[in-house]
């Protein structure tokens, strides 16, 4: 099973990926595809829109925090 989740990547400040990734792979893990970013510090997200819905069509559940992320930019009703 596929998921959209938060992949960490700032040592200092937290500044994540949104990544594609199997649920059996830990969340640093090897990611399937990068399909957007996110910083909550300054409230900045980038996401690439048809990768995602690629994903969400083949069966990929978001998790909470990147479903909020997607019904804010309106992806996701």
């Amino acid at each position: 099973m596929v998921k959209l989740r938060l992949k960490r990547c700032g040592r200092k400040q937290a500044v994540y990926q949104i990544v594609a990734i199997d649920v059996r792979f830990r969340r640093e893990g090897r990611d399937l595809r990068k399909v957007g970013f996110y910083d909550p510090i300054k409230n900045q997200t980038y996401l690439n829109v048809p990768a995602i819905l690629y994903f969400l069509e083949k069966g990929a559940q978001p998790t909470g925090t990147v479903q909020d992320i997607l019904k804010k930019a309106e992806i996701l009703k």
